[in-house]
């Protein structure tokens, strides 16, 4: 009776903070416009389906950043990287489903613990780095309408 309280209790203290970085997912995809998104905002609440979301998280990651790119180069944004956010949340993802795989199988205990504690740190660097091109793409929107209002000064009469 015990195990299954604190198993109840596990799970509600993982998933709240899951739910609060899927809401971040689907507010910095929000704040795309939907000419440079790649995916539905609300299609990250499919992360929540078990085995499917093993899937998912890949497609996530990629359009993710994708979406980002394209709505940094709508708005004139200079980035770094090539594909926003893309290689962290791959490490991230492979990360974790190596320890899923060394822990199942028994394979290296110590290997999979290391790996999910790794995962766990990228998981909290991938959402920091979400929220920051969310906060970018709001801070630059006007960016936008600036080249509109340039290019109209420039045209003659």
């Amino acid at each position: 009776m015990v195990y299954g309280w604190t198993m109840i209790l596990f799970l509600l203290a993982a998933l709240i903070p899951f739910i609060f970085y899927l809401v971040t997912l689907q507010k910095a995809l929000a704040a795309i416009t939907p000419e440079s998104r790649m995916m539905a905002p609300a299609q990250v609440w499919l992360l929540l389906i078990p085995l499917f979301n093993i899937v998912w998280q890949f497609i996530v990651i990629k359009r993710m950043a994708d979406s980002i790119k394209n709505e940094c180069i709508r708005l004139n944004i200079a980035i770094a990287e090539e594909r926003p956010a893309y290689a962290l949340g791959l490490t991230m993802t492979l990360l974790y489903l190596g320890s899923l795989v060394l822990n199942r199988n028994n394979i290296s205990p110590l290997l999979g613990a290391i790996c999910i504690i790794a995962s766990f740190v990228c998981w909290i660097m991938y959402w920091l780095k979400i929220v920051g091109y969310k906060n970018l793409i709001i801070a630059n929107r006007d960016n936008f309408l600036l080249d509109i209002k340039r290019e109209a000064m420039q045209m003659p009469d």
